[in-house]
């Protein structure tokens, strides 16, 4: 829960974003375009890609693209990319989900149609541009199809934009079952979390300074409307850890230092790891 963070303060060096970065719904949060040079672009690794199964999913008058991992009758997950898109760190999440415990099959709904935003700039154009109503349809769509090809139960997963899309599916996908957010919390013209209707758990860096997003402050916000639901749920905050602090390849890793995010806190990503996997255990099985 929050107790572990009351009393905590941020530094002037952990401040280095919120210069940067302004809270706009929808997209949430938007970058300055001076910081954009300064971050590497990189290619799309395929490391994970011959583990997963590309497959077509139907919803409304469109289709899109999923990528499915896992065993066939495990309980599902979908899992929500960052606002870079189905990339390299996204897979490795849904890999490293469907090898939990006893197995889950993971699921990745390509919300972007195909793009990958290869720097800052590229990422928050697909962000901006993203429907999120839209997107919200292809989660019920994912846990739908998920639950038509063998799983009973199926949860949502997501970090960063599809964290905050994760707590929104709570509220407005009926069928999902639990949700575990990776720091990122909607906007209140997207969906209320008092409203939430599956249990949340949700994760948060101390040092992250995405305002009105992802900083502690939002958490500990998230946590009363979440009181307010009366359904399960846990809001934990990681000590010393800055935003997506999840992201271990060496790629991500070498992504967040272009960022400004130094931190490297294994322990605080097994942590979460082992969280994660007790609370979709809890109500999945």
């Amino acid at each position: 829960m929050l107790g572990a963070a009351r009393g905590i303060t941020s530094s002037s060096s952990s401040r280095i974003f919120s210069r940067n970065i302004l809270f706009k719904p929808p997209s949430f949060f938007t970058i300055s375009r001076a910081f954009a040079p300064f971050i590497p672009r990189f290619s799309v690794r395929s490391m994970a890609d011959s583990a997963f199964k590309k497959v077509q999913i139907q919803r409304d008058d469109t289709a899109f693209d999923a990528y499915v991992v896992g065993k066939e009758d495990a309980p599902g997950i979908v899992v929500l990319q960052e606002w870079w898109g189905v990339d390299f760190e996204i897979k490795n999440h849904a890999l490293k989900i469907s090898q939990l415990g006893p197995g889950f099959k993971a699921l990745i709904p390509d919300l972007y149609r195909g793009k990958v935003g290869l720097d800052v700039a590229e990422a928050q154009h697909l962000m901006d541009g993203l429907d999120w109503q839209g997107a919200v349809k292809d989660i019920c769509a994912s846990v739908d199809w998920l639950k038509a090809n063998g799983s009973k139960k199926v949860g949502v997963t997501g970090f960063c934009m599809g964290g905050a899309l994760s707590i929104a599916s709570s509220v407005l996908v009926p069928q999902v079952d639990a949700v575990a957010a990776f720091y990122g919390v909607p906007s209140p013209e997207l969906a209320d979390p008092a409203q939430a209707k599956a249990p949340v758990q949700a994760h948060f860096g101390e040092l992250d300074n995405f305002v009105g997003f992802s900083d502690v402050t939002t958490a500990k916000a998230l946590e009363e409307k979440l009181k307010e639901s009366k359904t399960p749920y846990e809001v934990h905050i990681y000590p010393g850890n800055a935003h997506a602090f999840m992201n271990r390849s060496s790629d991500g890793i070498k992504r967040r230092k272009g960022m400004g995010m130094a931190d490297e806190d294994e322990a605080a990503v097994r942590l979460a790891w082992s969280r994660f996997e007790s609370w979709m255990a809890r109500f999945l099985s």
